[in-house]
């Protein structure tokens, strides 16, 4: 037995994204009697059909899904490896993945960059910005060698995303200037489900968070009016700065607002309790790297970097 190659690994996998044996010819930049030869040569090796042919179009069979995950690992794994050797050159040279949600990635993540960069000089770093959940999911998966968010990793990632705090922020309410609790010092906690919201979307940590602090309060998210939701932080901060509603968010993306009178951060007092403490929503911000996977000198360096 010849046994498979990494090409023929390669070539499988861009006919079963494509579904198409032109296409993914065209995107290997091979021919396409190449890329039906390798795909024969495997379903001929192994005695299994994986790819059925339904007249000019072709489907992926039971054995081909099967292969399409393990081959996705093993080429995963190849290039790790491939990478691991490359730093064997003192780190002159390298690439770095990382994934953030975009709180951090915008506010607190470009001064650690920067800094690795000025230590590193030749090394290449690539920092892909979603919402909390998408991250850990890509961390999870092995997109990024390591990802930053400051919401919750779901119970179901947990077993396989090491997790550790590397810094914090805290989230403020703030309201714009035309907003009725602009001039007030403070508001009492029940008073919070009697303004309109703007939120940010589900899987983002600041929503997370906020939900989770509402929870700790005895305040159910059903029990506030919701008038908008929003996949940008940059962009809720500019509705409630025009006046509407009120909203709960990063201290880091609004420092320059405050420090202008645009927005007002406004203290939450807990009047259900005597003593009437100020309620305040810290979060931590959590490293994140898969338990497994094989870690470069470049993403152990960066993480070295992260808690200095």
């Amino acid at each position: 037995m010849a046994g498979m190659t990494l090409d023929q690994l390669r070539i499988f996998l861009a006919v079963a994204k494509h579904q198409h044996f032109t296409r993914a010819a065209e995107t290997l930049f091979i021919t396409q009697p190449a890329v039906s030869a390798a795909i024969q040569n495997l379903e001929e090796e192994y005695g299994v059909k994986l790819f059925h042919r339904i007249g000019r179009h072709i489907e992926i069979s039971e054995a081909g899904k099967l292969l399409q995950v393990e081959a996705q690992k093993i080429l995963d794994q190849v290039t790790l490896t491939e990478r691991g050797l490359r730093e064997l050159n003192n780190m002159q040279r390298g690439e770095l993945k990382l994934g953030s949600s975009l709180t951090i990635g915008n506010y607190w993540l470009p001064n650690k960059i920067g800094e690795f960069q000025r230590r590193y000089h030749g090394i290449s770093v690539q920092c892909f910005l979603a919402n909390t959940e998408e991250i850990c999911t890509g961390t999870a998966n092995g997109q990024f060698d390591l990802g930053l968010v400051e919401g919750v990793v779901s119970p179901s990632l947990k077993k396989t995303l090491e997790q550790q705090v590397v810094g914090s922020d805290r989230l403020l309410i703030v309201v714009g200037k035309s907003h009725p609790w602009f001039e007030l010092p403070e508001i009492p906690l029940t008073e919070l489900s009697t303004t309109d919201w703007v939120m940010r979307e589900t899987g983002s940590g600041t929503q997370q968070r906020f939900e989770e602090a509402l929870q700790n309060w005895g305040i159910p998210i059903t029990e506030l009016n919701i008038i908008l939701v929003l996949h940008s932080g940059e962009m809720v901060k500019s509705i409630v700065e025009s006046g509407v509603g009120a909203t709960a968010i990063s201290e880091l993306m609004v420092k320059k607002e405050l420090q202008l009178d645009t927005l007002r951060a406004i203290q939450v007092i807990d009047n259900t309790d005597d003593s009437k403490p100020i309620l305040e929503i810290a979060r931590p911000f959590l490293k994140l790297k898969h338990r497994q996977r094989f870690q470069t000198r470049l993403s152990k360096a960066f993480e070295t970097m992260l808690t200095l």
